[in-house]
């Protein structure tokens, strides 16, 4: 395993969201294959309770971006980003994100292909562990479908906001009432060609040995 590609693989796939190619149709055969790399994923109890609903129909993605608008409006009133201080690299990251994820917003309706992963069951009265057990069989899924679109020239941005809406998205799509939607894939081709690694806080203050606040 070539460690030094692998690891550059993982530190630039990024949230796609200006450079989705909003012309370009994708392959419906691209994105079978993606989900079936995404299957190999683990899956809690091997369960595989995993589903993947795929939205082309122009008149259902044009109502999922209207309700994903109507969330977003609501997210970017709030300004939480504000709350960064100037030494915190999220401080002069989040305006640039922010206008990105508007951008999405504004245009969601013309991306090819919606992707919503989903998992069979419920969590909002559930324990702690099984919540952890739900959301812990489909979200490695969810990243390794992102992988494999980028290995594909195809890009993508992890959002949640028409999760808001989720019953309206149900009723729109005829997803059972018993299966939680974890989030919204809109897939199209990016554009360019660089990709690199963000910014983050250093790993060294996040990371806790043996006890919480302990470093090494």
């Amino acid at each position: 395993m070539d460690v030094a590609a692998l690891d550059h693989f993982l530190t630039t796939t990024r949230s796609v969201r200006k450079r989705l190619d909003l012309k370009r149709p994708v392959p419906p055969q691209l994105i079978e294959q993606c989900i079936e790399i995404a299957l190999q994923a683990p899956t809690g109890s091997n369960a595989q309770c995993w589903h993947f609903v795929v939205v082309t129909d122009p008149a259902k993605r044009a109502e999922i971006a209207r309700l994903y608008k109507q969330a977003f409006d609501a997210y970017e009133s709030r300004s939480e980003w504000a709350r960064y201080t100037s030494d915190d690299p999220r401080a002069h990251q989040m305006p640039r994100v922010i206008d990105s994820a508007r951008y999405l917003a504004d245009h969601l309706h013309e991306v090819p292909v919606f992707v919503i992963p989903c998992i069979q069951g419920r969590v909002e009265k559930a324990r702690v562990v099984e919540q952890a057990s739900v959301y812990g069989s489909i979200l490695p899924a969810a990243w390794s479908f992102m992988l494999a679109l980028r290995a594909r020239g195809l890009g993508t941005a992890w959002t949640t906001l028409h999760l808001a809406n989720e019953g309206e998205v149900g009723k729109l799509l005829d997803i059972p009432d018993a299966v939680t939607q974890v989030a919204l894939f809109p897939v199209a081709y990016f554009t360019g060609q660089g990709f690199r690694r963000a910014e983050r806080i250093p790993a060294a203050k996040l990371t806790h040995w043996n006890t919480w606040g302990a470093r090494r």
